[in-house]
């Protein structure tokens, strides 16, 4: 499975992109966009590896996501059979930083957005109060007019810029800075990582589904995810552990 530069959904004759994705819908590779991504996981929970940062979600978490910035969900299997009204579901929101052009990001009473805006280059995860203001906010914009739809979106970053309740999802030192080849290397062993956690797992044997020697490979990892593949197993083992 490869991760690739995903094609942006926003179409010429709209400024942003809003849509509901439910069961294998939501399903994606490691993978990242130019677009900054606001998502609401309205009902799912599992793994995700974000940046460098990897652990569990859970039904209502709502992220915000920089432009670029690598993301993944593994999401557990019943949210993707099911046929019903019990399968996964989430509002994803994809919109351009240049959506109300230079000149409005730089007034000063668009100033706490841009803020907010730049430190969502890590990613970041909405809490409180915020999270459910947010995810009803997103609910709305579905069934709304093209021009209240972008009042809304607005809305909804002024509400998380003023009330900051949210943390950091990456360490502030990850850089995503991945080219093409490392996606594909790295999706490799991240899918292969998610699917046998459970069972015995040796470095070895992972350098070799992409062609690496051991110890290339354990540089490898590190000068990428800013962690050792043996600390990232643990934290997917440990993400498993605490749902």
């Amino acid at each position: 499975m490869k991760a690739v530069l995903k094609k942006s959904t926003i179409t010429p004759d709209h400024s942003f992109n809003i849509h509901k994705d439910t069961g294998i819908q939501m399903l994606s590779p490691w993978h990242y966009h130019p677009e900054i991504e606001l998502l609401v996981l309205k009902r799912s929970s599992g793994k995700c590896l974000i940046g460098d940062y990897v652990g569990p979600f859970s039904n209502g978490d709502t992220f915000l996501f920089g432009s670029n910035l690598p993301h993944t969900f593994r999401h557990e299997k019943k949210y993707m059979e099911r046929a019903d009204d019990r399968r996964g579901e989430s509002i994803v929101v994809l919109f351009n930083q240049e959506l109300w052009g230079s000149q409005m990001l730089n007034l000063p009473e668009m100033t706490p957005i841009s803020r907010l805006l730049e430190v969502s280059k890590l990613g970041l995860r909405i809490n409180g109060n915020t999270r459910k203001k947010i995810a009803q906010i997103a609910e709305d914009m579905l069934v709304e007019t093209p021009s209240k739809r972008l009042m809304l979106l607005l809305q909804a970053l002024e509400i998380i810029s003023s009330t900051q309740e949210y943390d950091n999802v990456s360490s502030r030192g990850f850089l995503p800075d991945i080219n093409l080849q490392d996606r594909s290397r790295m999706n490799k062993v991240f899918e292969y990582t998610f699917v046998n956690f459970k069972r015995k797992i040796l470095v070895e044997d992972v350098a070799g589904l992409i062609s690496m020697g051991t110890h290339s490979f354990c540089r490898y990892f590190k000068n990428k995810t800013r962690k050792t593949y043996v600390d990232f197993l643990i934290e997917v083992r440990i993400g498993h552990a605490c749902r």
